[in-house]
């Protein structure tokens, strides 16, 4: 784990507090690169910078964008910390034993969703696996300082470690997010085509395959060919259709 190649992303925090506290707690643990999303109008007046005391930099330095999907789009792997109990989340510590390795060469996004809703579905589906912190069921909610202070030493404790080096000899770099993304929303048009996603909810089967291409890691080259693959599939189906229609 390579802390300089992790971007902490907050999707639309709201309150300046929390978001300067989070700064604080981020530069303790030796993380400095932060995005903002949704909130251009996000106003850190001087009650609130305080409490980021030693780490403007981070909080001044912070990137705003509209999108979850435009702030991840460059990272490797991209993992959401989610309140819900679900069987597939990943702990804290799994997180940080493992996302090195999936990131390889690349950028890990941490992303944190709002205090009070969490992230959408839509946002949640970007992501390749989700972090859950198992919190007392009686009280089971943290603030967003204390979530990113509890991922970001765990982080730290792993970076500390001796390195092993690199798990499996890749000689290509995993291709980002945003590439891959762009190839999973070829393959949702193309398999929409053919009638294998269910028009009314094709994002249930969509998110399955968009987290195994992640586990697998591919190169931009190997990307390239799942792009290919999309636009083969898409064009076979629409000569299906045409022959359909002609009887």
């Amino acid at each position: 784990m390579e802390l300089s190649r992790v971007e902490v992303v907050l999707v639309r925090p709201s309150r300046p507090a929390n978001v300067a506290a989070a700064c604080r707690a981020l530069k303790n643990m030796g993380l400095r690169r932060l995005s903002l999303v949704g909130v251009p109008e996000l106003v850190i007046d001087a009650e609130a910078r305080a409490l980021a005391y030693g780490a403007w930099d981070v909080l001044d330095g912070a990137r705003r964008l509209d999108s979850l999907a435009a702030a991840v789009a460059e990272c490797t792997f991209v993992a959401a910390t989610s309140g819900r109990t679900l069987d597939s989340a990943w702990s804290p510590r799994r997180l940080a034993e493992e996302a090195g390795a999936r990131a390889g060469d690349g950028w890990t996004a941490l992303v944190f969703g709002p205090e009070s809703s969490g992230l959408r579905r839509e946002e949640l589906d970007l992501c390749h696996a989700l972090v859950h912190v198992p919190t007392d069921p009686a009280q089971p909610s943290l603030n967003l300082a204390q979530a990113v202070l509890l991922l970001a030493y765990e982080l730290r404790l792993a970076a500390l470690e001796p390195s092993a080096g690199p798990p499996d000899g890749r000689s290509e770099p995993i291709a980002p997010a945003g590439l891959v993304e762009q190839a999973v929303q070829e393959l949702r048009a193309a398999l929409l085509a053919i009638g294998y996603l269910d028009p009314a909810n094709p994002d249930r089967i969509l998110t399955e395959l968009r987290r195994l291409i992640a586990r697998a890691g591919p190169a931009a080259r190997e990307v390239a060919l799942l792009r290919g693959l999309a636009r083969q599939v898409a064009w076979a189906g629409r000569v299906a259709q045409q022959r359909s229609r002609n009887g």
